[in-house]
């Protein structure tokens, strides 16, 4: 009689450990083969349209205005308080060492190879991806996205690669503007609040941060642009549940994208240290 509570316990712990690997594990890696798929799909159809004249510029032009006047002034109002805190903490630091001089070189370690990448494609997940995935998410519980297959008419290319090539572009803008940003905030707090020269904090910036740096930053953030709309179409394109499962979409969207962000970009740091070393001054 003991032995039966045993085994109902056991089969329970099998059965919730099987639920918990499949929806979480398992779900997970299908996700990401599934995101994986489509990323070389949209690019092979990106490519094929653009060669053969029929990509859809109206609607890449659209969705660029839309992204830059979404993104652009809550990108400005992240990227002044980031050059302040950076210059603040490094002089401080630098002080205590005795090395004032060398405030300009945080600005560019700090802002240029990590901050503004990061600040950039943050707010596009924030701003930009939730409105893709609501976008198609809705369009898909509403029945449109089939309409479309069934009319001919591939949502990949009618849809998806105009969004992905609109985020990969305004990525690439957004991040040369919070580079500048970030410059110039750091110049203007050192110099006229911190007491630094004008001389020696540009010196130090161009000692430690040269052109592959600014090439680095500006390569990760169209990388950073194409997950944050490759995983906020994904989203929005296998939504369902009716509205609830919209939402549910957008907040999947922001989440994954801000994990996958980090993740790339840890890796993506690693492999420019290993590939071009540091300067030497």
């Amino acid at each position: 009689m003991e032995a039966q509570p045993q085994v109902a316990r056991r089969r329970w712990s099998d059965s919730g450990a099987r639920r918990w690997f499949d929806e979480h594990i398992k779900k997970s890696f299908e996700t990401f083969g599934r995101q994986l798929a489509m990323f070389v799909e949209v690019f092979k159809v990106l490519i094929e349209d653009i060669l053969k004249k029929r990509f859809p510029f109206g609607e890449f032009i659209r969705q660029c205005a839309f992204m830059a006047s979404t993104s652009v002034f809550p990108t400005l109002l992240v990227a002044i308080p980031i050059g302040v805190i950076v210059s603040i903490q490094v002089s401080n630091i630098a002080g205590q060492i005795g090395a004032t001089s060398f405030s300009g070189a945080a600005t560019g370690l700090g802002v240029i190879r990590q901050g503004a990448p990061l600040v950039t494609s943050l707010l596009l997940a924030g701003a930009v991806g939730s409105a893709i995935a609501a976008d198609l998410g809705s369009r898909t519980i509403r029945e449109e996205i089939d309409a479309m297959r069934v009319m001919g008419v591939n949502p990949i290319q009618r849809l998806i690669s105009p969004r992905l090539l609109a985020t990969m572009v305004v990525s690439f803008l957004l991040c040369g503007f919070v580079c500048f940003v970030g410059f110039i905030t750091g110049y203007l707090f050192n110099v006229y609040f911190q007491g630094g020269t004008p001389g020696s904090y540009t010196g130090t910036f161009a000692s430690f941060a040269g052109v592959p740096d600014l090439l680095f930053a500006l390569v990760k953030a169209v990388i950073f642009g194409a997950i944050v709309a490759i995983v906020a179409c994904d989203r929005g394109l296998s939504t369902s549940g009716g509205p609830a499962g919209v939402a549910n979409s957008v907040n999947a969207a922001v989440v994954n994208s801000v994990i996958l962000l980090f993740t790339v970009n840890v890796v993506l740091t690693q492999v420019f240290a290993l590939v071009v070393p540091a300067k030497v001054v």
